[in-house]
């Protein structure tokens, strides 16, 4: 890979072709395959992303909010995007795009029917959401009839799967919790079946219940996290590529002396003789203060070096003691070592948080194209 000059984000569409080939590998060869998109792609390039997977050919791309819809519909993305968490206020937006939306609760259902109707809409494809304990969205069991009541004689609208989120997957210890909700589920889509002319389509595991749960991958699966690298356990990370590295250089190198302080509110004090190094990224590039006073590391030149005193906003400060480097040397922040799960658990959060922080101000730069 490329030497950094400034800070960016390196994005390797090559690890990403690896990752989505592996997890393929664990599905049956019929099973749909739905790449999530949201967030930049979790902080990447959404739209270099759902290119590069496009070709590869997945079936479904999905995304949190009309405007990411938009976004991949500008960048010429053809492929079906399944929009999980769609306002009111951009339903016609979302019928201009061709996006389809997930209807979660009664008042959206009515909502979107409305504006369908409106729109002039005919067999306009949506999923129905169903909550079997996640309780974050989603339409309960005994909804089923009202859906039904709803949509019975109205020809705006094509129901094309039903699916449900599974809360935790990647938990070992919640199996009971998650077989639960996947016999909840297969009850809802026996009932739904009986209830409406057609058999739409079913999904539920995501990249947890991909590598944990593969008996119930029913039609199609969705995968974020994996994609990118992460299957929130060491055995199958080692299997994934990470596609995001955060690269800086050293803007500068300071000698400081015994009980001198560094950045802010002199959080750091140093205990003799050291050596620091500026780099220009902050808490507004997404490295927030919870990785300051030696919480975190960087590596410069194959050596650790840990995050010292306060992040602040567009800065951080190092101690490169004994570390032979010069201003403008390259510093990996997070990629293969540490990767963004390492790095994100020395503060006690996780690759997600991390990832999808990292600022828009920051250079993305694209690999393997």
């Amino acid at each position: 890979m490329p030497k950094a000059s400034e800070t960016v984000l390196e994005i390797d569409l090559k690890a990403l072709e690896h990752n989505y080939r592996y997890l393929r590998s664990r599905l049956n060869p019929e099973t749909k395959f739905l790449a999530v998109v949201k967030a930049f792609a979790y902080g990447s390039d959404a739209v270099a992303i759902a290119k590069k997977l496009e070709h590869l050919e997945v079936d479904y791309f999905a995304v949190a909010y009309v405007k990411e819809g938009v976004a991949l519909r500008d960048a010429g993305i053809q492929t079906p995007i399944l929009v999980l968490h769609p306002q009111a206020a951009n339903f016609e937006e979302l019928i201009e795009r061709c996006l389809e939306p997930s209807l979660y609760a009664p008042k959206i259902l009515r909502e979107f029917l409305d504006v369908a109707k409106k729109m002039e809409q005919k067999n306009y494809p949506v999923h129905v959401k169903f909550n079997t304990g996640l309780n974050r969205l989603g339409f309960w069991e005994n909804d089923i009839d009202h859906i039904q009541e709803k949509i019975k004689g109205r020809t705006e609208i094509k129901i094309m799967s039903i699916f449900s989120h599974l809360a935790a997957s990647d938990d070992l210890e919640e199996k009971e919790f998650t077989h639960n909700q996947i016999d909840a589920f297969e009850k809802i889509a026996l009932v739904f079946d009986k209830k409406i002319d057609h058999t739409p389509f079913k999904h539920l595991l995501n990249t947890s219940g991909i590598i944990n749960y593969p008996q119930a991958q029913f039609d199609m699966v969705r995968s974020g996290i994996g994609l990118y690298g992460f299957g929130n356990e060491a055995e199958i990370d080692a299997e994934l590529k990470p596609v995001a590295t955060l690269k800086t250089i050293i803007s500068q190198i300071h000698n400081i002396e015994p009980d001198e302080t560094v950045g802010y509110n002199r959080a750091f004090v140093s205990d003799g003789y050291r050596v620091t190094a500026t780099l220009p990224l902050g808490h507004a590039d997404g490295i927030g203060r919870q990785y300051g006073n030696g919480k975190a590391y960087v590596i410069v030149n194959g050596q650790k070096a840990p995050i010292i005193g306060n992040v602040c906003m567009d800065m951080i400060m190092i101690d490169i003691t004994n570390i032979t480097c010069i201003e403008g040397d390259e510093v990996i922040v997070f990629g293969e070592n540490p990767n963004a799960e390492q790095f994100a658990s020395a503060a006690n959060t996780i690759s997600y948080e991390l990832l999808t922080g990292i600022s828009q101000r920051v250079k993305r730069s694209i690999l393997g194209m």
